[in-house]
């Protein structure tokens, strides 16, 4: 096909194609300078990715297909790989081979030759082949091929403009003479069918030695082709069955099978004869590691030590990077608040309030950026070491006892099994699970991951109600969460799921790669940015919404003159306590009054955000040089009469402080957000739920990250302070008597929460239901509540305290999965452990 076609030589269609893992979205990186995201695991690559780039004149446009390892109709990369190739069919198909596993490559390499598509193969990864002691004669394969083969190391650009230039020429090229499959004994029938099949309107569609071998190995897609081309019951179709019943009948042999073995013996006669091996060579690495953290008894501790070390690492010393973060966060707002509208004596302007709050909101999750970089960082090295890949492996039985599969682990990561991912893309990755009922436990369990946007929920109140205890409460978050998924799935699949189809594991491990500093801090950096730039936009407009209904209707008319007579009987104690001082004049209206009680608040908030001592004294002399007049009622000196002035004025901005935190209470219960929250109270009382949790258990739909917006705006500060949201949640729960055990049912509640509105309409989108979609909301809600009740209303009950809950509830969890997991595996026959160390690929029987 497109053996040459001039009228195509300066716009081009490439098609990367080849296994997992084998990189080729490295390659495709390379050759159009894209930036698609690329880890050290299989099965990234989903949808296909496009890409263009001009050399020579020539406009090149590249897909980047998923990987697989067949092209028959079985997964769903399989089948976005072949109906690429079959409906576009590309000018050529790049063939990116894993040098360091060639045998495992070149099984795709001769299906894509059977197509009869023009190939050119980039062999990748030479840097890791040579570092094993494997060395590839490239020119003794490309003979054995037929095509042109270019050695490449895609990740540090090596032999870019070659694969180019090989691109262009395999285009260009009026024939090619590539390597053909022979099938032994069934040659003639392939060939004959072939041949029948020439003279129907398959012709010129599709390669007709491809559909004769596909329709003889009983292929379902190539049987659809051919019944929709000619008709039910068609001679093509007749004869490949009578082909196929014929060889298993004489050979007790599926025909499949026996043309795998026929690729696979003419696949090893290729390696043998163009690979080399020193067994000195550096094979043995990944070998060595996985003897260890593989071995079947050691790989859970292991995996269980990788997760306490990210969360101590992540925040437990992340958080204490917050303390030298929050200070430039409050000098930013202390910055937005000067070029504000000035604050008034108890209200301030509309622009001034909702500018602050803004602010604020984005603040409140900002000040958790250092978690979040130290966090990404660390899932980035796993992912380039080639240890996620490995977690899969390990969970696979695990998951399989739950009615989920070793497909699973990547959507859990992607969701947050580590924490700080996102439910949606772990739900889009669903895609790639060949087993129905395992894809749709995923579907509906992969929000039960602590995405990125409930850490700071969880940083929170663990900061204000577990300080002695963060990092055993961030494990048991972290571990709860993914027990909870596994026993949830379990439900699912034993009831509702229970008749849907099921498909076994198989997964290529790669080898281990140093993480690059480059490429850990480039995915630390965008995930960072990613969560940037949502606080800057939805978590923004939701809280600036939240915020209004909190406004309205307002404070009642007898109660904000109650507010006003008090405010004004402070005044008159202020002017009477300066009454005998020399600056007695200065402040005998209101606006002057107001004007220094702002002064005040300014170089406090300064005050708090400098450290050290010059700092201190540099900002007292920015003071005395803007403000000369007002300076000595800030630092009185021997100033006798500025001293009075002084406490007074001290005492004034108390009450100020005092007044607007009534007002605020009242306004905020009277609301019409106040009066919902309110409203659910005789129910969530159960759950030890206040109306400000329900308000921000609420808001915190639309997007995770509004629930710490809306609890930054029902704790809110006033004008004049600049305290952190931990300090401000801290002071006034302590007074409102919510306890560790409260934040416990909420924490517990909040991990089994219903998924935000993304993440529902990509259920939706997912699964194709809205009854699944409306499940998703519905049953986490029944459920969160119950379980929330249960902690909380038990463990009063009981005299437990939160940690002390925290314990039960987590011992009675991991009982219960573990019980239900042996119990499934009791009622099985035993079945040998895998040896992980052996096999790179694994099926599961």
């Amino acid at each position: 096909m497109n053996s040459s076609n001039e009228a195509r030589k300066d716009n081009l269609l490439v098609g990367l194609a080849g296994q997992q893992n084998a990189g080729k979205s490295t390659t495709f990186n390379m050759l159009t300078g894209a930036n698609q995201h690329i880890v050290n695991y299989p099965g990234v690559t989903v949808d296909k990715k496009t890409g263009f780039y001009r050399y020579k004149d020539v406009r090149v446009e590249t897909v980047d297909l998923p990987g697989t390892y067949s092209l028959t109709s079985f997964s769903l990369e399989e089948r976005v790989a072949r109906d690429f190739l079959l409906t576009e069919q590309p000018d050529v198909v790049v063939n990116v081979l894993d040098s360091s596993s060639l045998k495992r490559s070149l099984y795709f390499t001769l299906q894509v030759l059977e197509m009869d598509f023009p190939i050119a193969v980039a062999l990748n990864m030479m840097d890791v082949a040579k570092r094993n002691g494997t060395h590839v004669d490239v020119e003794r394969l490309s003979h054995r091929l037929g095509v042109d083969v270019i050695p490449t190391v895609g990740r540090k650009g090596k032999g870019k403009n070659e694969l180019r230039d090989a691109i262009i020429a395999t285009a260009n090229r009026k024939e090619h003479n590539v390597l053909r499959v022979t099938y032994e004994e069934l040659e003639p029938e392939v060939a004959a069918l072939e041949e029948s099949m020439g003279k129907t309107t398959l012709s010129g569609k599709y390669p007709l030695r491809w559909m004769a071998v596909k329709l003889i190995e009983g292929d379902s897609e190539a049987r659809r082709i051919v019944r929709e081309e000619l008709g039910e019951n068609s001679a093509a179709q007749t004869k490949a069955n009578e082909i196929r019943d014929k060889f298993e009948e004489d050979h007790y042999m599926d025909v499949a099978d026996f043309m795998l073995g026929c690729r696979d013996r003419l696949a090893t006669d290729i390696v043998e004869s163009c690979v080399t091996e020193d067994k000195e060579g550096r094979d043995t690495i990944t070998d060595m590691i996985d003897n260890i953290v593989l071995n079947r008894f050691a790989a859970p501790f292991f995996l269980v030590a990788t997760v306490f070390v990210i969360y101590q690492l992540a925040i437990v010393q992340g958080y204490e990077l917050t303390n030298y973060w929050w200070p430039y966060l409050a000098k930013v707002r202390s910055f937005i608040a000067d070029l504000l509208p000035a604050a008034g004596l108890l209200e301030d302007p509309y622009v001034r309030s909702m500018g602050l709050w803004m602010v604020d909101s984005a603040n409140g999750l900002l000040n958790y950026i250092p978690i979040f970089v130290i966090l990404f960082s660390l899932i980035a090295i796993l992912e380039d070491s080639g240890y996620m890949a490995r977690i899969a492996f390990i969970l696979d039985k695990l998951f399989h006892s739950f009615g989920l599969h070793g497909q699973s682990t990547l959507p859990y990561i992607l969701g947050g099994v580590f924490a700080g991912g996102c439910a949606v893309p772990g739900v889009m990755a669903t895609k790639g699970i060949p087993d129905e009922r395992s894809r749709m436990a995923t579907i509906l369990t992969v929000p039960y991951m602590n995405c990125l946007a409930k850490i700071p929920f969880y940083t929170l109140l663990i900061n204000v109600f577990f300080v002695e205890y963060k990092s055993w409460a961030m494990l048991f978050l972290s571990t709860f969460t993914i027990f909870a998924a596994l026993l949830i799935s379990k439900l699912l699949t034993s009831t509702v799921l229970k008749t849907m189809e099921t498909a076994p594991f198989v997964m290529e491990l790669p080898k281990y790669h140093p993480p690059t500093i480059f490429g850990v801090g480039q995915r630390a950096v965008e995930r960072t940015w990613q969560y940037i730039k949502k606080v800057g936009s939805i978590v923004v407009a939701v809280s600036v919404c939240v915020f209004t209904l909190l406004q309205f209707p307002g404070l009642p008319a007898e109660k904000m003159a109650e507010f006003e007579g008090r405010m004004d009987q402070a005044l008159v104690t202020f002017q009477t306590k300066i009454k005998k001082s020399s600056y007695a004049g200065e402040f005998q209206d209101v606006q002057s009054v107001v004007n220094l009680l702002n002064l005040y608040h300014d170089y406090k908030n300064d005050k708090m955000s400098t450290r050290g001592k010059e700092a201190s004294l540099a900002l007292n002399e920015k003071y005395k040089a803007e403000y000369p007049g007002m300076y000595m009622f800030l630092k009185p000196g021997a100033d006798k009469d500025a001293k009075v002035v002084n406490r007074a004025l001290r005492k004034l901005s108390s009450s100020r402080k005092s007044l607007r935190r009534e007002m605020k209470e009242v306004r905020i219960s009277n609301s019409f957000l106040g009066m919902v929250g309110r409203s659910l109270e005789p129910v969530t009382q159960w759950a030890g739920f206040n109306w400000k949790i329900n308000v921000a258990i609420m808001s915190s739909f639309a997007a995770r990250e509004s629930s710490v917006a809306t609890i930054g705006v029902l704790y809110q500060q006033g004008a004049d302070e600049n305290k952190s949201l931990e300090e401000r949640v801290g002071s006034e729960s302590g007074e409102g008597g919510f306890t560790p055990l409260h934040a416990l049912a909420v924490m517990i509640f909040f991990a089994l929460y219903p998924p935000c509105l993304a993440t529902t309409i990509m259920i939706k989108v997912q699964t194709g239901s809205y009854k699944w979609m409306t499940f998703s909301i519905l049953f986490p809600t029944a459920l969160g509540f119950l379980v929330a009740s249960v902690i909380y209303t038990g463990g009063s009950a009981a005299g437990l305290n939160g940690i002390q809950m925290m314990g039960v509830f987590y011992s009675f969890v991991v009982l219960l999965t573990i019980v239900l997991g042996l119990f499934d595996n009791w009622r099985k026959d035993p079945v040998p452990l895998p040896d992980f160390s052996q096999q790179a690929t694994k099926e599961r029987s």
